[in-house]
């Protein structure tokens, strides 16, 4: 009997610690970016998108990255790939996305990271029907954060 009122004592003291909130913190500097894309030809499509957001204060920087992709074919092939890399000096995603049915094909892809001295996100799109000129589509999105003093 007691070692269920202490669990079940444990359990509710950890549920309650789990909702206070936190305080917040100012941002010295902050930013969010994003893009995304899609391309559609014949029965074949694929999309992309990539956002991020960053936050540095006295006590460092926080940061958050999101990806990613699909793609999809009536026949033929389809892929995608997202990945993340985290390192000292930046945090960078990227979402590949294809679908190819004979010689016709979709693709996007979306490189997004975050830097120390701001936020880039970029799309590209591509999309093609055999004897018709490729559809192409750019887009590159660029925060720059104030460095610190």
């Amino acid at each position: 009997m007691l070692r269920r009122t202490i669990l079940a004592f444990f359990v509710v003291a950890s549920a309650t610690a789990a909702f206070v909130p936190a305080e917040a913190q100012d941002c010295d500097a902050a930013g969010t970016v994003g893009s995304g894309g899609s391309a559609a030809a014949g029965g074949t499509s694929a999309s992309t998108i990539g956002t991020a957001g960053t936050c540095r204060t006295d006590d460092g920087t926080t940061s958050s990255i999101g990806v990613g992709g699909s793609a999809a074919t009536s026949e033929g092939k389809a892929k995608s790939q997202t990945k993340i890399n985290d390192n000292p000096s930046q945090l960078q995603g990227q979402s590949k996305a294809q679908a190819m049915d004979k010689g016709t094909f979709s693709k996007s892809q979306t490189k997004t990271k975050v830097t120390d001295d701001g936020l880039q996100s970029r799309t590209k799109t591509m999309s093609h029907v055999p004897g018709e000129k490729p559809t192409k589509s750019k887009t590159k999105t660029l925060i720059p954060l104030p460095q610190p003093e």
